[in-house]
């Protein structure tokens, strides 16, 4: 067998192959001799049609399998012998076969590129700020208070207000024609919490118990209901009730009451102790987006197609279904399709730049180094480590484990070797 390579880009190879007429012949007589054994050729016994016939009869087809066959068996053995590491199947063109005649075939196919250096020191980068303000503290204990509240039946005749729970009956048309399950009677509503169509909300808002109120809004393209994609909507709005959110009083009381301090002071405590946590979680992945960002600017090297449209696939699916978690329908917009692709392809950089430093630095991943990993990882999701350990037990997530202890580590590295500026 004979193999010529052609770089047609860092990323892209052609490999032309010859395989010897030997070879060929071998593999078609065996072809021949199987199906011999089992084909109904009218006038013979199985096995005892002429080879002539069967070649007039199956040629073709026999000429297409031993083709493949022939592909399939040698590409592997090709790309340990160039020792390339392919990323993407191959476009295989294949030459006409003989018997008696040498078969060739092309095989183009994407690869990680060769990076002869990496820079990846002197990086400056700005450490965001993890203080955490008394403000916060405040909003935070508001949210808890939010959290741990109650309605109650209004006592007043006064308008709705934000912070009211509403119940509605809601008669949807378009064009003057009611759409048949796109309202109902009784839907409940909280205002002010930005779950309503923001021109519904408008109009809600002051209205009494009895009132009718209209709203005209124009429907997404990407709305479930097929009468109602990228239409404008009037929304016939009756109020039939509302109650009023209570707020538990800040005290200790209250404190006891979520079940794991005794005073006021303890849970201020504890919260600012989670947004402290947070605070500087978040400081540090700003820097390590930073100098990810750094890394892939100060070494712009080609990066394989097919790794930029499997990473940006994954991250589409991820925002949809985001999306879709927090009742939002339709497909991405081009614009932010072409971000994502952007973003995949400074990710797929510099995971592949990463990947040549930890090779550099000589870094390794042995069981001690994924049993810290592990603890790491439990003590960040608050999730049980024996789980975790049986989650990560297949060979598919314990190589995506290893990834991440690695890019960790290279992370450590260059940020070793930056100089960081705290805001």
């Amino acid at each position: 067998m004979q193999v010529t390579l052609e770089k047609l880009s860092p990323v892209l190879v052609e490999l032309n192959v010859e395989i010897d007429a030997k070879r060929v012949g071998v593999e078609v007589k065996q072809a021949y001799a199987a199906l011999s054994r089992t084909a109904k050729v009218k006038g013979f016994r199985p096995g005892k049609a002429p080879r002539k016939l069967l070649t007039q009869l199956y040629g073709p087809r026999i000429a297409a399998d031993v083709a493949q066959k022939l592909v399939d068996s040698t590409y592997p053995e090709v790309i340990a012998e160039q020792k390339l590491q392919p990323v993407s199947q191959p476009a295989v063109e294949p030459g006409a076969l003989k018997e008696t005649q040498v078969f060739s075939y092309k095989a183009r196919v994407e690869i990680i590129p060769e990076i002869e250096k990496v820079e990846y020191e002197g990086f400056e980068v700005t450490k965001p700020k993890s203080e955490v303000e008394e403000k916060a503290v405040d909003e935070e204990l508001e949210n808890l208070r939010k959290a741990n509240s109650w309605l109650e039946p209004a006592k007043e005749k006064r308008p709705v207000e934000a912070g009211d729970a509403v119940v509605v009956d809601v008669d949807v048309s378009v064009d003057g024609e009611s759409i048949e399950g796109a309202g109902g009677e009784g839907l409940n509503f909280e205002l002010g919490e930005g779950n309503l169509i923001p021109e519904v909300e408008e109009a809600l808002m002051g209205t009494k118990v009895g009132d009718v109120a209209e709203a005209l809004a124009e429907m997404p393209a990407g709305h479930p209901n097929p009468k109602l994609k990228g239409k404008k909507a009037t929304f016939k709005l009756t109020l039939k009730e509302f109650k009023v959110r209570v707020l538990p009083k800040l005290d200790d009381e209250f404190a006891k009451d979520l079940g794991e301090h005794e005073t006021l002071d303890e849970v201020k405590k504890s919260v600012r102790e989670q947004l402290e946590k947070r605070a500087t979680e978040a400081a540090e992945n700003a820097v390590a987006e930073a100098l990810v960002e750094a890394l892939a600017k100060a070494n712009p090297i080609d990066v394989p197609s097919s790794l930029v449209a499997r990473q940006s696939q994954q991250t589409e699916q991820e925002v949809m279904g985001q999306a879709m978690r927090a009742g939002q329908s339709g497909g991405l917009p081009p614009e932010l399709k072409g971000k994502i692709k952007e973003d995949s392809e400074r990710k797929v950089r510099a995971g592949l730049l990463m990947a040549e430093i930890a090779k550099q630095e000589e870094i390794k991943i042995g069981e001690p180094e994924i049993e810290e990993g592990l603890k790491e990882l439990a003590e960040q999701t608050g999730r049980n480590i024996a789980k975790l350990r049986a989650e990560y037990k297949s060979a598919q997530a314990r190589e995506t484990l290893v990834g991440m202890i690695l890019e960790n580590k290279v992370l450590d590295i260059i940020e070793s070797k930056s100089k960081i500026t705290e805001e």
